[in-house]
């Protein structure tokens, strides 16, 4: 567990229930949220970025089946174990967690909403307890009753990261957990009351360490989906999730794909948040990416699930022709694509040979590796644009951003390293982007005498066993990552922290690859503690300034990407929460 953060205000929690209250905006509601609608079959015209800030081809009716598929597998289906925005996106067909985004357009999708639990958390204490009452009448999909004891017994299992390496770790922080707690697999009969309290079957209470306003952020998430104690069969859970969605496995083959089916103990009744329209998912994994995007083209399958849009190959094709490009929706995203320059690895111990990177780096390069303009724009530092904190950071500005040879030269000499050095910069197998971005840095550093040998592996287990893993880090010399980062949700804590807080650092799953910086983790406990939203944005940006000091993390681009509407979907729009289209709402035209 990480050194623990000592106090945040409960005005904190005070000005998230203003900014809940204060969403909302215009756009319109989807099926099921009490929005407009429009007989299925009639279709939609085409047009581009229809599905941006508004639903494209609105309609409450239910059936058929959506197809959908992923250039990788799934990192884990387990609600326990997984962390990709996709996965997040998708996992609320099938789990119910005690709070979820809304699945509305734009910025309505920010909205926090009750789901398992019948209201948002009630705080206590300073914010140091939080207090939710499950909705009665949910079901597991056996028909058993979901109890707060299952939401209780979730969250403690995901607390184990060595069996369940790849999910969030805030509550790990956050919780009282009893000193040298191990998760609910490990220490089967522990009390773990000081963190987790079941007074009845409707009711869980967190105790927390230390205040925290922005804890239903938090609850949102997966690990708070119910997992009956009974059926956990740990690391193979995947393979047979209990359903608590409108959705249950009828099949799943590890490697090859999934089908899901209606679970019939899902009861609409207590569940306002999900309209449920298709009556068969299917999901196929380990697609080509090339391929994916031709058979999304003919209308083979409806969506391309992982959420990174149209691949680099695919591009010409979709922006060369009026009525494809039609069918595209080009987003702005809360999303960071970068490359970690990890200092545990030598040369990288010394600052002056992270800087020799990135003064070398092609910028514009990168940005055409990422898609060009349909794939971001070039970035300085690590907050989007969009987020509290962000601003203009110039340390390694270039001239034209094509990279500085004579300063990477000065820097590579200063470091002891004057004719440059051999390291190895890895990336994720299934993203032809990220090979393209680590093909830009090796022509680009080589210039400066710098080697760079590519090293893709697979993206389900790429945090798990290979770049987020210290040990295979250092083994295999891989001095430079490939990566990138989104939002958990509409607060920069809910970016920022997981990438750069070093005492998140563990054995494995890591997602901070390469910020160690003792002064950093004292600045996000100062922010923590700061009740001014706009004084937190600027010390978030002292943070980011600080971060790119030490030349750890080189930003790529503020992501962006170019969507491509499947043939006959239904409610299709891009929520601000998911940064991709929103799963929950979509359906298929019959």
């Amino acid at each position: 567990m990480r050194r623990r953060p000592t106090i945040i205000t409960a005005a904190i929690g005070a000005a998230l229930a203003l900014a809940l209250s204060a969403c909302g905006g215009n756009a319109t509601q989807s099926p099921g949220q009490g929005g407009s609608t429009q007989a299925a079959g009639s279709g939609a015209k085409d047009v581009a970025d229809a599905a941006i800030g508004k639903i494209w081809n609105p309609s409450d009716k239910k059936g058929g089946t959506l197809k959908m598929a992923n250039t990788a597998d799934w990192d884990s289906l387990d609600p326990g174990n997984t962390y990709y925005g996709y996965a997040l996106n998708f996992a609320r067909l099938y789990g119910r967690a005690l709070l979820m985004f809304k699945s509305a357009p734009g910025a309505d999708g920010n909205t926090l909403v009750p789901d398992l639990a019948e209201s948002l958390g009630k705080s206590s204490d300073d914010a140091k307890t939080w207090t939710y009452t499950l909705r009665k009448g949910v079901k597991f999909e056996d028909g058993t009753a979901v109890t707060s004891k299952d939401v209780a017994y979730a969250v403690a299992r995901s607390f184990d990261k060595e069996v369940f390496p790849n999910g969030p770790t805030y509550l790990m922080a956050l919780l009282d957990w009893p000193k040298g707690y191990k998760g609910a697999l490990k220490d089967k009969d522990a009390d773990f009351s000081s963190a987790i309290e079941t007074p009845d079957d409707q009711t869980i209470v967190f105790h927390l360490n230390q205040p925290f306003g922005l804890f239903d952020y938090i609850m949102q998430m997966p690990m708070t989906m119910p997992v009956p104690k009974a059926k956990d069969t740990g690391t193979k859970y995947q393979e047979h999730v209990i359903s608590t969605g409108p959705y249950k496995f009828e099949t799943n083959e590890i490697g090859k794909g999934f089908t899901l089916v209606r679970n019939d103990q899902w009861d609409a009744a207590t569940d306002p948040n999900r309209p449920a329209l298709p009556d068969r998912i299917e999901v196929q994994t380990k697609v080509n990416a090339d391929d994916l995007d031709n058979r999304i083209i003919s209308g083979d399958v409806h969506v391309a699930v992982d959420g990174l849009g149209v691949s680099a190959a695919a591009l010409p094709k979709v922006l060369g022709d009026p009525a494809l490009q039609a069918r595209t929706d080009n987003a702005l995203q809360q999303r960071t694509w970068y490359t970690s320059i990890i200092p545990d690895v030598p040369p990288f111990d010394n600052i002056e040979c992270r800087k020799a990177v990135q003064f070398a780096a092609d910028r514009t390069s990168l940005a055409r590796a990422w898609g060009g303009d349909t794939g971001g724009i070039i970035a300085t530092g690590m907050i989007p644009p969009s987020m509290a904190g962000h601003k203009d950071i110039a340390l390694y500005k270039t001239p034209d951003d094509k990279g500085d040879v004579e300063k990477a030269k000065t820097a590579l000499t200063a470091c002891g390293q004057p004719s440059g050095f051999e390291t190895n910069i890895s990336y994720r197998t299934e993203r032809p982007k990220e090979k393209a971005a680590a093909e830009s840095l090796q022509q680009s550093l080589a210039k400066v005498g710098i080697k760079l040998t590519l090293k893709p592996f697979p993206q389900d287990d790429y945090f798990a066993l290979y770049a987020g893993k210290p040990a295979y880090v250092k083994e295999n010399k891989i001095g430079l990552a490939v990566n990138g980062w989104g939002s958990d949700y509409p607060d920069t804590y809910g970016f920022l922290q997981a990438i750069v807080d070093s005492r998140d650092i563990r054995a494995a799953g890591n997602y901070n690859l390469s910020v160690k910086i003792p002064e950093v983790d004292k600045m996000i406990d100062q922010i923590k503690a700061e009740p001014d939203a706009a004084k937190r944005g600027e010390m978030w940006s002292q943070v980011d300034q600080r971060v790119m000091e030490e030349g750890t993390v080189l930003p790529n681009v503020y992501g962006k990407a170019l969507y491509l509407r499947g043939k006959g979907l239904t409610n299709v729009f891009i929520s601000d929460s998911q940064q991709m289209y929103d799963y929950v709402g979509m359906g298929v035209q019959q």
